[in-house]
């Protein structure tokens, strides 16, 4: 991989995949392969089948590139084939857990609030003294749609609109998961004492808020 290469945008890397560039993919996996890693992760029972599941998602990338359209956002592209690829896996075990479904119809037409929200990760994150089990709890308690959503957003950094590229929904829609994914865990990690702040480390991108 040359050096002007690790410059270039994901898109741009797209395109040249997309003119018959191995090494433009291999640049692409290598930026994205721990990414989708850790996002299928979520959903397994194992390594073996987020392993298992993040080989189909770039297999599957490299046969559709010739779909993507290099003047969108390579990620939320990539991150919904990585979604269809978990769900095929367990539908094909009939394991898929039926409490990951996703939320009732009425949630979509609810009214989600713009403002700063005492209740988001950030602020939890930064009360609660069992952070880093953060994740796990909300795996625990979240709807399948309201983890993912949760996860592209502050992990993965993606803006409502992309999340609702990834999860095939309306951005309003998007922003309600968020929002009750939001009171969930803050319901959940309500802190009993003070704790120190987090670094960015140990939450990736969990400052960024509110929700945009």
């Amino acid at each position: 991989m040359t050096s002007v290469r690790t410059l270039l945008s994901d898109e741009a890397l797209a395109l040249q995949t997309q003119s018959g560039s191995m090494e433009a993919f291999e640049g692409l996996v290598l930026r994205y392969e721990q990414r989708i890693y850790s996002f299928v992760s979520q959903s397994c029972r194992n390594s073996a089948d987020a392993a298992e599941i993040t080989q189909e998602t770039f297999v599957k990338a490299y046969q559709a590139i010739g779909k993507f359209d290099p003047t969108r956002t390579f990620a939320p592209w990539l991150f919904t084939i990585a979604r269809r690829k978990c769900i095929d896996h367990f539908r094909a075990l009939k394991d898929f857990p039926s409490q990951h479904s996703t939320l009732d119809t009425h949630d979509s037409s609810a009214s989600p609030p713009e403002s700063f929200d005492s209740n988001d990760p950030a602020e939890l994150l930064a009360q609660h003294d069992e952070r880093q089990h953060l994740w796990d709890v909300a795996r625990r308690i979240l709807s399948k749609a309201q983890f993912d959503a949760l996860w592209l957003h502050y992990v993965e950094d993606m803006s409502v609109a992309e999340t609702a590229r990834v999860l095939r929904r309306p951005q309003t829609y998007i922003k309600v998961l968020l929002f009750r994914a939001r009171q969930a865990l803050a319901a959940k990690l309500k802190p009993t004492r003070a704790a120190p702040d987090l670094s960015p480390e140990t939450m990736p991108h969990a400052y960024e808020l509110p929700v945009r």
